[in-house]
């Protein structure tokens, strides 16, 4: 029990996808600019890699380590998550268009979100059990969602702060996000 809680503070925290380890930051900065479509990106991100993970899992110790092509599993990873995320993208289209128009081009880009690939490496190189496959990659899409929304929250704010005109729009969004960065940094002891 003590890893699994282990596994959860980790991800979320100290090693956050998006703070910590600096994947998926394409669509943690393009779709942070209102709460409501960061709720959806990281509702649909979380989906994919939670699906993603069990997926992928299930590939390597059934298929791609039994017949020694492990050479195939990047390739085999992102099919399997380029079929996920047409998934998601043709059940959000039919039933919320709102929320399919406000995603935009972050939709597919769930795609090549480094953060799916990247969680489901981190699954098969620490050699977790399918239990804790399942743990850590929501976990992980847990963290990624909560940066999301830290970062829809100060962007929302900051729309009507006082802000010079220079900074306004993408200046002031990588300065959060390197501060929220060294921030969650602290989580791992660096300060």
């Amino acid at each position: 029990m003590q890893e699994y809680f282990i596994i959860i503070i980790s991800a979320v925290l100290v090693n956050n996808i998006v703070l910590s380890q600096f994947l998926g930051i394409c669509p943690f900065l393009g779709v942070s600019k209102k709460l409501s479509a960061s709720l959806g990106m990281g509702g649909a991100v979380s989906f994919v890699l939670i699906i993603a993970s069990f997926i992928t899992w299930v590939l390597q110790t059934y298929l791609l380590t039994p017949l020694n092509i492990t050479y195939l599993q990047t390739i085999a990873f992102i099919l399997v998550i380029a079929s996920l995320v047409q998934f998601v993208e043709m059940v959000i289209k039919k039933f919320s268009p709102p929320m399919y128009k406000a995603l935009g081009i972050f939709l597919p880009l769930i795609t090549t979100n480094c953060a799916v690939l990247g969680v489901a490496i981190i699954n098969i190189q620490n050699e977790y059990s399918l239990g804790k496959v399942m743990v850590h990659s929501l976990s992980h899409a847990a963290g990624f969602t909560l940066a999301l929304l830290l970062m829809s929250g100060i962007r929302e704010r900051l729309e009507d702060a006082d802000i010079p005109e220079s900074m306004r729009g993408t200046p002031i969004a990588l300065i959060v996000a390197a501060l929220m960065s060294i921030s969650f940094l602290g989580f791992s002891g660096l300060t």
